[in-house]
């Protein structure tokens, strides 16, 4: 609580966690099971139950969702399988979503089932814990960390590491469940950014330093030293949306959890909590100043950082990883399957999870781009692989529009969403694909509303949810953005379009799409080659 924060001056939810902590419904599962939804305490309905990953939501009432923690995007095959077990279990009602943080949403889950869910995660090593509100939320790396030939740095034992850190080994962790507001860390191990580095509160790219400078131990001089430059702030809010900036220093792989440590213990301690718009990470560091905010970490640390590499390693465009690509384990291959806007049933979960085992080695890893990539197919097993009826449905090589495609939840489920997002953005990208011809893939993502967890900020096109008028009446709209990019040289991009009813939506992404991303129709083109 920063100094001059006063009980008095306490938002809602502040005041709400001062009176109970978020997992302490922990203990209170069973009797909730037994109450029923609607005899639950309002409070720990509506919010506490989010610290165990479990949100009401009043558009579907009686039918919760639940959030994972899938470290990495890691899953095994006997865990998509309890997956899909829970999600069967609730018929037309039940479906999962692979979110932009490498993650699992199950929807349709009802309270009274919540102990037998629990006690079936447990049993394969699945958590929920501290998914939701003001926590650490589900931490990201590469999706191909351990199978890129070209990676320089693995990713998966240090985000499991945060993890267990964060949430005492998937038990719950009071040290870290209430932060001003949630907040975000992601680690990239390769050269193209896939973990979207620049919209985490805390975010660490590669970079080398030489030994010998600043008293880096070394054999040899001139030996370049691994490690990463840290970046923080990076935040999407309806408010606000900032890029992460550098913080000016640098870390060994080794003092990667120490660092996250300080730095949240610096947030949870001094992270301005009274407005609730303007309690992110950033908002500290526009208070107090970067250099102030590092020292600060420096004490928490114990020992100074040392400067920033001069650059990082961030030096390739951004790969989607779908398709057919040969590990670095010689004659094994992973396979990245398009999903269209990340959304799956049962069948589809217990299929995936029958390919992993069949084909690799039982494995399945998730994207930021809400798709799954299967690691370890063997190369003499690939073409029958690839003979699957599943991947005429997940496909290998999907459209140039369809493989880039992203998606909130929209209103179907989310209360925030002021539009329908899913469905709206596949029957629009369909119909773009067949009137127009493409040459390279073009990034959009939909958004149902400001708070962009659809990321439009990040895309070549952008669309956020807004409600627009026309003819006098109000229609479900969007707002378009335009100039984000990804990878090397990332950036957000900004607004250039209000207000747009959906329904006229699909003649102007249309003539965005030839006009600024070469698209052509298909009848100008056969025309020409005619």
């Amino acid at each position: 609580m920063t100094e001059a924060t006063t009980t008095a001056s306490l938002n809602k939810f502040e005041k709400f966690k001062a009176q109970k902590d978020g997992l302490a419904v922990k203990g209170e599962i069973e009797k909730f099971a037994a109450l029923g939804w609607e005899a639950m305490d309002e409070t720990d309905r509506d919010h506490r139950l989010k610290w165990l990953g479990v949100f009401f939501r009043p558009v579907t009432p009686g039918k919760f969702m639940m959030r994972l923690r899938m470290p990495n995007g890691i899953l095994t095959g006997t865990q998509m399988r309890v997956l899909a077990q829970v999600v069967q279990r609730y018929g037309d009602d039940g479906s999962a979503d692979i979110t932009t943080r490498q993650n699992i949403q199950l929807r349709g889950i009802r309270i009274s089932d919540l102990p037998d869910i629990f006690d079936k995660f447990h049993a394969v090593g699945l958590t929920s814990i501290q998914s939701g509100m003001d926590n650490v939320r589900n931490i990201t790396g590469d999706p191909v960390a351990g199978l890129d030939a070209d990676e320089l740095y693995d990713t998966r034992e240090l985000v499991q590491q945060i993890q267990d850190m964060l949430t005492n080994k998937g038990e719950g962790n009071p040290e870290f469940s209430n932060l001003p507001r949630k907040f975000n860390i992601a680690i990239a191990g390769g050269r193209d950014n896939s973990v979207h580095a620049e919209i985490n509160d805390l975010a660490f790219v590669p970079a080398f330093k030489e030994a010998g400078e600043q008293n880096l131990p070394s054999a040899h001089s001139h030996q370049k030293i691994f490690g990463f430059n840290i970046l923080v702030g990076g935040f999407f809010s309806a408010k606000r949306c900032e890029a992460a900036i550098p913080l000016n220093a640098w870390v060994a792989p080794e003092d990667v959890v120490a660092v996250c440590r300080a730095v949240l213990e610096v947030f949870r301690d001094h992270g301005p909590r009274a407005n609730r718009q303007k309690s992110r990470l950033m908002w500290l560091i526009d208070e107090w100043g970067l250099e102030k905010f590092r020292v600060e970490v420096e004490k928490r640390l114990g020992k100074s950082l040392l400067p920033a590499a001069a650059k990082d390693e961030i030096d390739w465009e951004k790969r989607d990883h779908i398709g057919v690509y040969k590990q670095k384990q010689p004659g094994l291959n992973y396979v990245g399957l398009h999903i269209p806007v990340g959304r799956l049933y049962a069948e589809d979960m217990f299929e995936i999870a029958r390919l992993a085992e069949v084909y690799g080695s039982g494995e399945i890893r998730f994207t930021v781009e809400q798709n799954i990539v299967i690691p370890n197919v063997a190369e003499s097993r690939l073409a029958t692989f690839l003979t699957e009826p599943l991947l005429e449905r997940f496909s290998i090589s999907p459209g140039l529009l369809t493989r880039s495609l992203v998606s909130c939840t929209g209103a179907q489920f989310c209360n925030f969403a002021l539009i329908e997002t899913k469905n709206r953005a596949l029957a629009m990208i369909k119909a773009l694909e067949e009137d127009l011809i493409f040459t390279h893939p073009v990034r959009i993502h939909w958004t149902g509303c400001p708070n962009s967890c659809g990321q439009p900020q990040v895309a070549d096109i952008g669309l956020m949810g807004t409600k627009t008028r026309k003819n006098g009446k109000t229609l479900e709209g969007v707002d378009i953005y335009m100039g984000g990019k990804v990878g090397k040289d990332a950036h957000l991009g900004t607004c250039i379009i209000k207000g747009i009813p959906c329904e006229d939506l699909q003649p102007i992404l249309q003539d965005l799409l030839i006009k600024n991303f070469g698209a052509k129709l298909k009848q100008e083109a056969l025309l020409v080659s005619n």
